[in-house]
């Protein structure tokens, strides 16, 4: 049994965390075993992804006023993760459940400063990190030109 100043120092430490993100996912980690969570928190710790574990009630209560809408479903045993990259935390958990095939489960979070639901939330685990998008845009610039030089080349052996 937790006494009520500890109760109230977690809260306070989840308003901080949450307050200084940009985005706050919530996963359901009901089902996974200890050596796979300790991998979880190593990778999310290497991309700068933050991870806490906390009771519900305490969460809900950090949660008061913190974003616009009605705060997602959270059913299961709850974590949250959390970033100051928009997308990174998202990302980070759906690719680590992924790729380890876990029984991890996105709920929501916070996107934007309002609560969004977990299949909005799986959308934005889905978008390509900042550095794969712009790798993509030098390649639709790139191509054109390519061509465009393979042309001029074979009018030239033409000639």
């Amino acid at each position: 049994m937790l006494l009520k100043s500890k109760k109230e120092e977690m809260i306070k430490d989840l308003e901080k965390v949450i307050k200084g993100s940009k985005s706050v996912v919530f996963v359901n980690f009901h089902g996974l075993k200890v050596h796979d969570e300790t991998n979880l928190r190593r990778e999310l710790r290497n991309q700068s992804v933050g991870y806490k574990i906390s009771r519900k009630t305490l969460l809900a209560r950090a949660l008061k006023g913190k974003a616009e809408g009605v705060v997602p479903e959270l059913p299961g045993e709850v974590a949250i993760a959390y970033s100051s990259d928009e997308t990174a935390s998202s990302r980070e958990i759906y690719n680590f459940g992924k790729i380890h095939k876990t029984p991890l489960a996105i709920l929501g979070g916070i996107f934007g400063g309002k609560f969004i639901d977990g299949a909005r939330m799986m959308e934005i685990a889905t978008i390509p990190s900042r550095e794969v998008l712009l790798s993509k845009i030098a390649y639709l610039l790139k191509s054109p030109m390519q061509k465009l030089a393979v042309a001029v080349s074979e009018v030239a052996k033409s000639k």
